[in-house]
């Protein structure tokens, strides 16, 4: 079930290797720790990134954000991705990061959380594209890692620049690139425009790989991105947050074709417990169940009369509360069908 077979060779960041259609999980913020990554390795994730760290934080050796280095061999290959508005800091930061030897250093440029984007980090650097430029130049320069950046369409719908961003940034020596769907000013409302991701990638001037994010949720959608727009590989962020299979999932269906059958409600519990387990032992406590708290809300999505029973899974405090609990799922909906909503 959890064989991983080795791809063959399509195309390449730097040195790393990538078969056909590659599947990325996204980097994001008290989800992508090592306890589910563990889980996305595990169903076929290609490649991984880390929670994303604080320039600033790291610096100052702030225990969460060094906390947040750690990496594994069976996670390869794996990217740190890091944030700051300061350029300094950022190419500190990046030093302190390659010690922690992973596969590639990741520059955000697409977060659009207010107190980041309006500091003028992660997607706040769109409105400065020169800053932009010349802080992903000086990371390139201060590490012997490929570097990749993730962002934006742009700032807002006035200002959709990302082709002329992709472009000054491959000059300066990026690796790759991943474009999420929407702007900054978005969020991540409405559907995200995979069109300016096409032009980007079937623009003659770029040669790096180009990396589609944004509103993939199904082994359908997956295969509709890939044929329409042409991308090197897709990433994929909030869908698989209760749903690391997804990976599985998606694969299956662009070998054959065919849906994989959803796993039971016996396999979500083992590996409800598995994420818990490990969760706790990174993160050495309540942080631990505290913020595996939106994972139990959603591994169970889509199972009829399962309301009351969430409410106690992401309310419990104790480690062996949560596991009773999760024992009482599998004799209480052991049985149970799904509703009709993608799970």
């Amino acid at each position: 079930m959890w064989q991983i077979l080795k791809p063959i060779t399509l195309f390449k960041i730097d040195k790393i290797e990538f078969g056909k259609q590659p599947l990325f999980l996204a980097p994001m913020e008290d989800v992508t720790d090592p306890s589910f990554r563990y889980l996305c390795k595990r169903f076929g994730a290609d490649m991984m990134y880390t929670e994303f760290i604080s320039s600033d934080g790291l610096i100052r050796d702030g225990l969460k954000s060094v906390q947040k280095l750690d990496i594994f061999d069976y996670e390869r290959p794996i990217g740190i991705q890091l944030y700051g508005h300061i350029i300094e800091s950022m190419v500190e930061a990046t030093r302190i990061a390659e010690q922690a030897n992973p596969d590639i250093i990741d520059i955000n440029f697409g977060c659009p959380v207010k107190k980041i984007a309006n500091r003028g980090a992660g997607s706040g650097m769109m409105r400065d594209v020169p800053k932009m430029v010349e802080m992903t130049r000086q990371i390139v320069n201060a590490t012997k890692l490929p570097v990749t950046v993730k962002t934006r369409l742009g700032w807002d719908c006035d200002s959709k620049n990302i082709v002329e961003i992709a472009e000054r940034l491959q000059d300066v020596g990026i690796k790759a690139l991943t474009i999420h769907g929407r702007t900054r000013s978005q969020l991540y409302k409405g559907e995200a425009d995979w069109t300016l991701i096409s032009e980007v990638k079937n623009n003659p001037r770029m040669q790096i790989p180009i990396i589609g994010n944004g509103d993939v949720d199904s082994p359908e959608k997956a295969l509709q991105m890939f044929n329409n727009y042409g991308v090197d590989a897709i990433m994929i962020g909030r869908a698989t947050v209760g749903r690391p299979w997804i990976f599985r999932d998606i694969k299956h269906y662009l070998e054959t074709g065919e849906i994989h059958p959803q796993p039971t409600i016996q396999e979500r519990v083992d590996l409800a417990k598995l994420q818990l387990q490990k969760s706790v032992e990174w993160k050495q406590g309540m942080r631990g169940i505290f913020e595996m708290r939106k994972h139990l809300s959603l591994y169970f999505k889509g199972v009829s009369h399962f309301k009351e029973t969430r409410l106690k899974l992401v309310t419990a405090t104790e480690y062996d509360e949560i596991v009773s609990l999760l024992d009482e799922v599998s004799v209480k909906f052991g049985n149970t069908n799904y509703n009709n909503e993608s799970v």
